[in-house]
Parts: structure tokens; C-alpha cells; sequence
């Protein structure tokens, strides 16, 4: 399997991307936003067709677009409660605008399949080094907001009373989230984010109440998903988002059924 260099990026790729995913997603399934991970994922669609209309790599438009979106969602924070038809509405334009563009660059169904459900096994040495230096950028800015993040996540009140702002904070990390959305994105694609990005953080934290333990945890099933789906389509010649997602559906389930025998 090795013997392949597309086969030794993609590895790498799954690599950066499921450790960058497992740190973000943790934080994210612990402040209850991830619906904003869907919802950045959709939008970020957009810019990933926009800029192959004009002549950009998908992965900036995506990242941009994202970026964007999620210092917005965190600036609006409260407003978007209880506004769920609203917000699917604007979500479901987000796509459908996406493939307007896509229609206007080209009518091959591939491209349009590669950016909803992901091309791993076409990662090149050039995206992966953008996705290492996305990730490297991503995991320290969350390192440097993690604990006034921690503090603004699980007291709200009590952090802006210690001059914590929970906007400010909120505002910070769905940026950081954008990232990590973007990479997620070039691994199962803008639909299939939750793989990645939530499910091993959501299998971590049914597992452990440690912080530092949910996040190595959350790696570590983000790696177990991103390792297991690239071997088993490398051997079956399936579709590898489609094995990623099954493991981590599968492992979230057995997490699940596991709780009652926690104590």
C-alpha cells in the first residue's frame, strides 16, 4: 500500500487532518456548536466553487470563505438561537449557489462529487503542505485561547466577571473551527465534515469527563477513522469517506453502548 506515493500523501493528509479535527472537534461538541460545523461546511462550499470559477485552488476558497463565515457566527452568538429554519434556508442556498458556480466552470460531475464528498486519494504533495501549515497555524492559535476558551465554555458568567469575554472567545474559536473545517472538507468533503470533526470528539467525551484525556482520546479515534478508512478502500476499492464515516458511526455507537457499564 505504501509503495504508492498518492497513497503515502493521503496518509499524511489523514494524518494532519484528524489531528487537527480531533482538537477542535472536542471543544466544539463541548460548547454544543456542532451545528455551526455543519453550517460553515455548507457555506464554505460556496467559496470552494467560487474560487474554481475563478481560477483558485478549492482549498483557499474554502478556507476564506469559512474564515469568514465563522468570525461572523461568532460575532452574531446569541442571535442564531431559535432560528433553525432561517439558518437552513441560508444553508441551503449556500449549496445550491456553490453549484451554480460549478456549473459555470465546468459540467464534469467529478469536480462536484470531489468537493461534496471529499478526494483523499488525490491529495498531492503540494495540498499537503498547505494542510500541515493550516494545521500547524490552527493548533496554535486554539492552544493560545484553550483555557479562557475552557473558562468561557463551562462559566460564562463567571469568566465575563473575571474580564473573559465569552463573544470574544466564541468569536476566536469559530475561526480556529473554520481551519479545521477546510481541511476536513479536502479529506470527506463539505457533507461529510461531522466524520471527522465531530464523531470521535463525540465518541472522546462518552468515554472520559478528562479534558486532557477527551482530547488525546479524540485524536486518537479521528486517526482510527482517517487510517482505517484510507486501508480498507485501498483493499476493497470503495469509496474512503464512505469507510471513514462508517467507523466513525460505528465507534461512536459502541462508545454509546458502553456508558451504562461506565462508572
Amino acid at each position: 500500500m505504501f509503495e504508492y506515493e498518492f497513497m503515502r500523501n493521503a496518509f499524511g493528509a489523514a494524518t494532519v487532518v484528524a489531528i487537527v479535527a480531533g482538537c477542535c472537534g472536542y471543544f466544539l461538541v463541548l460548547r454544543g456548536q456542532a451545528f455551526a460545523g455543519h453550517a460553515l461546511a455548507h457555506v464554505g462550499f460556496t467559496g470552494a466553487t467560487g474560487a474554481v470559477l475563478v481560477g483558485v485552488p478549492p482549498l483557499w476558497g474554502l478556507v476564506a470563505v469559512t474564515f469568514a463565515g465563522g468570525i461572523a457566527m461568532g460575532a452574531l452568538g446569541e442571535r442564531l438561537e431559535g432560528r433553525d429554519v432561517a439558518i437552513g434556508i441560508v444553508l441551503a442556498m449556500s449549496l445550491g449557489l456553490g453549484l451554480l458556480f460549478l456549473h459555470f466552470f465546468t459540467t464534469n460531475a467529478a469536480q462536484a462529487t470531489a468537493l461534496l464528498f471529499g478526494n483523499l486519494l488525490g491529495v498531492d504533495r503540494a495540498t499537503l503542505a498547505a494542510l500541515a501549515a493550516l494545521a500547524a497555524l490552527c493548533l496554535a492559535a486554539l492552544a493560545f485561547i484553550s483555557r479562557p476558551l475552557l473558562f468561557a465554555s463551562l462559566q460564562p458568567e463567571l469568566a465575563e466577571a473575571k474580564g473573559v469575554s465569552p463573544r470574544v472567545m466564541g468569536v476566536l474559536f469559530l475561526a480556529v473551527v473554520a481551519v479545521a473545517i477546510a481541511e476536513c472538507a479536502q479529506i470527506v468533503g463539505v457533507l461529510l465534515v461531522f466524520a471527522l470533526l465531530v464523531a470521535p470528539a463525540a465518541t472522546a467525551q462518552r468515554l472520559t469527563r478528562s479534558l486532557f484525556a477527551g482530547v488525546v482520546l479524540s485524536v486518537a479515534v479521528g486517526l482510527i477513522d482517517a487510517w482505517g478508512g484510507l486501508t480498507l478502500a485501498f483493499y476493497t476499492d470503495w469509496p474512503t469517506s464512505f469507510w471513514i464515516t462508517a467507523l466513525a458511526s460505528t465507534l461512536f455507537l459502541l462508545a454509546n453502548l458502553s456508558v451504562p457499564a461506565r462508572t
